[in-house]
């Protein structure tokens, strides 16, 4: 019989568009060799037919339930209160886009039944092989760097290094739901306030998809690992940004069929497909 998995990456489904991306997630994990389990935490609603192509790809499929958390924490984090209240100004959230959700992702660390997790969002794919990641101490993160230098002082919770435990999972929700507590960025400000020692990892662990137009010197196509689609995904049918990201919408697609994948030497780099 073969061991269980020690390590596991992790990902959150929460509704049949982000089902679509951890299916390229998971496509692009199996091409790097990993042994480590790749679970798939999804909430009731998502319909099985979404959810079968992940478990054909041998994923872990886990059940889970929104936080225990008050009606006014919910409705203070409701898509319209938060965005009326902190408005996304850089870029377009796509209209299944939930806030509530997000929080789902603290879920990861009851699983206790692993050593260490990596969490990548939905809307990431995964270049090369990343298994030194569970190497890394918790809470270990990557800077949310996709518009100037400045961006390097804060986190991006779309990758991260974990060691599940109840008790953790305990504190954190006794932080998290106080009277009129706002989390701004939901999960993204929650865990940089619950870890303020925050480790960097390199920017190349979670490389987010604006570089690609608004910083070209910053993007190398041999040193990232992991691409994330923040803001407009590359599934959605009326994008506006598609046509300045083209050449990463493409490389998605390649991951989500499953089909060849083009040498990631041989991409173009930004100010060439600009």
């Amino acid at each position: 019989m073969t061991p269980a998995p020690r390590f596991a990456y992790v990902t959150l489904v929460t509704n049949a568009d982000y089902a679509l991306g951890a299916t390229a997630l998971a496509n692009s994990l199996r091409r790097t060799g990993t042994e480590a389990a790749i679970v798939i935490l999804h909430t009731g609603g998502v319909g099985a037919a979404s959810l079968a192509p992940l478990e054909s790809l041998g994923c872990r499929l886990i059940e889970v339930e929104h936080l225990p958390l008050s009606d006014a924490f919910n409705e203070r984090h409701a898509r319209g209160s938060l965005h009326a209240a902190a408005p996304f100004t850089k870029g377009r959230k796509p209209a299944f886009h939930s806030p509530l959700d997000n929080f789902c992702k603290l879920r990861l660390w009851q699983l206790v039944e692993y050593e260490r997790c990596v969490f990548i969002d939905a809307d990431a794919i995964v270049l090369k092989n990343i298994d030194k990641l569970f190497d890394y101490p918790e809470f270990s993160a990557a800077p949310n760097v996709y518009e100037s230098l400045a961006d390097f002082r804060r986190m991006n919770s779309g990758v991260f290094v974990a060691r599940p435990s109840e008790e953790t999972f305990r504190r954190m929700l006794e932080l998290l739901d106080q009277p009129g507590i706002f989390w701004r960025r939901t999960d993204q400000t929650f865990l940089e306030t619950f870890f303020p020692d925050w480790h960097g990892l390199p920017v190349y662990y979670n490389m987010l998809q604006y570089v690609w137009f608004t910083m070209p010197a910053l993007w190398d196509w041999k040193s990232i690992s992991i691409l994330h689609y923040q803001y407009e995904k590359p599934w959605e049918k009326d994008h506006p940004k598609a046509t300045r990201l083209q050449p990463l919408i493409d490389l998605w697609h390649s991951f989500h069929t499953g089909g060849p994948v083009p040498e990631i030497a041989s991409l173009a780099n930004p100010d060439e497909a600009g």
